[in-house]
């Protein structure tokens, strides 16, 4: 049996060790007694060294088979005295230098006969022409050959990681960000208002009025000094608290092996939540454990195109200020949108934001211009932004974990990223979708 074989073998052994314990403990359900948790730490310990000396093992033979192989391309009739491994010939009897070959080839002695010198040797005297008929050789070593010198070439691994790019993340910046250690979160919200404040004039007289009106409130009369009634009304809405989450398996060489795998993994898990919350914000359907998004949430306002892009928006804004009531903060708009915007030019082809060299702070009708992938193009989401809030219940975290399926005895690991949130358009006629086409 071969050395590597017989590690591994050994590794596995203490494995079984370590999972007959922890299993017996788990099925009497109870914890490991003291002397149990030492064996099995013990059997872990023995099962990780011998599984370092079974990659060393590994590691040398395949070296000694990318020589043996490359000693099969140069030919049997090399000699040397290294000792037979594993019923193969001595490597030096199997591989010759390029070296050796030349200076032992009939065509090189041939030309050295010609420069002998006396008491043994040679001499080649200056300026001599030294030439030789063409010698052939058995094996050429190469840098690019798995089978030649390339076998004992190691790559060099740089610390460059080049992920493949994602859409920035900008919502979320915009919106109201709150807390909560609730599970379901509720908040107060007006439904309707009747404006009834009106002039009064001083009372004249200290009686009644004569009769009420149709509508159930009092005749005011000429004895003045009645008061009109206002009403409002309110109503308590609640939403939600939802998850999000994503998992990815690992392996536990993989995560000891690479340092920067763990901390690579991790961020790309948190930015795949943090998208889906991006996405959840603007364009939940608010169907089973979807937030109900801003341009979802019933009560949104609309406006339909109008001459153009620019007209378009602002008529929109008109709207949030008369029937929303608001000062709206930013307008949303997709990439290619905010493109058009740039590229647009007046009848005398002038860029209206001053074309490539100009653009800062891009502005329209005095707000903020955000691009963002997760608003579809062709409408722009205009609005006061502190009216749609975000509950933080738990924010992004990262847990690791092999107690899944039978990653324990593989030697797998579960890394999840979630968080918990809530999510609500508190006053939805303070947003305005807008046509921009």
């Amino acid at each position: 049996m071969s050395r590597v074989k017989a590690l591994m073998e050994q590794a596995q052994a203490a494995a079984k060790t370590a999972r007959d314990i922890a299993e017996k403990a788990a099925g009497e359900s109870r914890d490991m007694t003291d002397s149990e948790q030492h064996d099995y730490t013990e059997a872990l310990a023995k099962g990780r060294d011998l599984l370092e000396k079974h990659k060393t093992a590994k590691a040398d033979q395949e070296v000694i088979d990318a020589a043996m192989a490359l000693a099969d391309e140069i030919g049997p009739d090399a000699k040397g005295d290294l000792g037979a491994q594993d019923g193969q010939l001595p490597v030096r009897e199997r591989v010759k230098s390029l070296g050796l070959q030349v200076v032992d080839s009939t065509q090189f002695k041939g030309m050295m006969d010609g420069f002998k010198a006396e008491g043994g040797g040679y001499r080649i005297p200056d300026r001599a022409k030294v030439g030789s008929d063409p010698i052939r050789v058995k094996g050429l070593f190469t840098g690019t050959s798995s089978t030649s010198a390339g076998a004992f070439v190691v790559n060099e691994r740089t610390d460059i990681v080049e992920p493949l790019g994602r859409k920035e993340l900008k919502i979320r910046d915009l919106v109201s960000v709150r807390s909560t250690t609730s599970d379901v979160v509720e908040y107060v919200a007006q439904t309707s208002h009747t404006n009834a404040a009106a002039v009064v004039a001083e009372a004249s007289s200290s009686a009644a009025p004569t009769a009420p009106g149709s509508a159930g409130a009092l005749v005011l009369d000429a004895n003045g000094g009645y008061k009109p009634e206002g009403s409002w009304a309110y109503e308590v809405r609640s939403t939600e608290v939802k998850t999000i989450a994503e998992w990815v398996p690992a392996t536990r060489r993989a995560l000891a092996d690479v340092a920067q795998l763990e901390g690579l993994i991790n961020d790309e898990l948190a930015l795949d939540v943090k998208e889906t919350e991006e996405n959840e914000i603007l364009n939940g359907s608010g169907s089973g454990q979807h937030f109900t998004g801003i341009n979802s949430a019933s009560g949104v306002q609309t406006q339909a195109f109008a001459t153009n892009l620019f007209d378009s928006v602002r008529k929109g804004i008109t709207k949030l200020r008369t029937v929303g009531r608001v000062n709206p903060s930013a307008v949303v708009v997709n990439p290619a949108d905010a493109e058009t915007i740039d590229l647009s030019k007046d009848a005398n082809n002038q860029y209206y934001y001053g074309g490539p060299f100009q653009i800062s702070n891009r502005t329209l009708w005095g707000l903020p211009v955000v691009e963002s992938e997760t608003q579809a193009a062709g409408t722009a989401l205009v609005g006061d932004f502190s009216k749609a809030v975000v509950w933080d219940r738990e924010q992004t975290t990262i847990t690791m974990t092999d107690s899944h399926a039978d990653f324990f005895i593989r030697n797998m690991i579960a890394i999840l990223a979630e968080e918990r949130l809530a999510f609500a358009v508190t006053r939805p006629t303070a947003f305005v979708k807008v046509a921009l086409a």
